[in-house]
């Protein structure tokens, strides 16, 4: 049975004589009303230069309990991500999606590997020696990012003022890449819903 994505978007109205910047909070919840966690949302308002960063990110995405942590990681372009492992027995951490393929051949407790992701896309994390674990690395553009919480919810602070395009991506969405896209209105509450795998 399939289920769908509830996107909820949320953009205050800045006041006359005020900045023209917003705060913009986007939560994703199922068809029952379940918050979604670990949906990465990138926002990128229009006429806005470049994609410099204005969200803190990590750097590290360590192995800890025979598990990716944290299992969702979303970083801008040009990161160097850390791969510290603090397990009792040896990882070896690879990745043959498109946005990076690499490969960090085996690496025991307190060792740490390092990788630069260069290109947008998603990139699937795997370990060569345990089946079980899996995680996803979210490389972007967008000048803000953020993975959702417990609360399916993620903020934005300091948006501009103006329309905003949005890329909301989780590895169960059934669309193209897991990834969807929209342009939103900053003065207006906009439900969209889109369709997801079971979880």
């Amino acid at each position: 049975m399939k289920s769908a994505l509830v996107f909820t978007l949320l953009l205050s109205v800045a006041t006359p004589g005020a900045t023209a910047s917003s705060t913009l909070t986007v939560i994703v919840l199922d068809s029952a009303g379940r918050p979604v966690r670990d949906a990465v949302v990138s926002a990128r308002p229009q006429g806005s230069p470049g994609g410099v960063p204005r969200y803190a990110f990590g750097r590290s995405m360590s192995q800890r309990n025979i598990q990716f942590a944290p299992g969702t990681l979303v970083v801008p372009t040009g990161t160097t991500v850390s791969f510290p492992n603090y397990d009792k027995v040896r990882h070896h951490v690879y990745s043959f999606s498109k946005a990076k393929r690499f490969e960090l051949k085996l690496f025991g407790r307190d060792e740490s590997r390092s990788v630069t992701f260069n290109t947008p896309g998603t990139v699937a994390i795997g370990c060569n020696i345990h089946d079980q674990m899996q995680g996803f690395i979210r490389v972007v553009d967008a000048p803000f990012a953020g993975v959702s919480n417990e609360a399916g919810k993620v903020t934005f602070n300091g948006v501009p003022g103006g329309k905003v395009q949005l890329v909301v991506w989780h590895p169960n969405l059934r669309a193209r890449e897991n990834e969807m896209s929209i342009v939103a209105a900053s003065s207006v509450m906009q439900v969209i819903k889109l369709p997801i795998l079971k979880r």
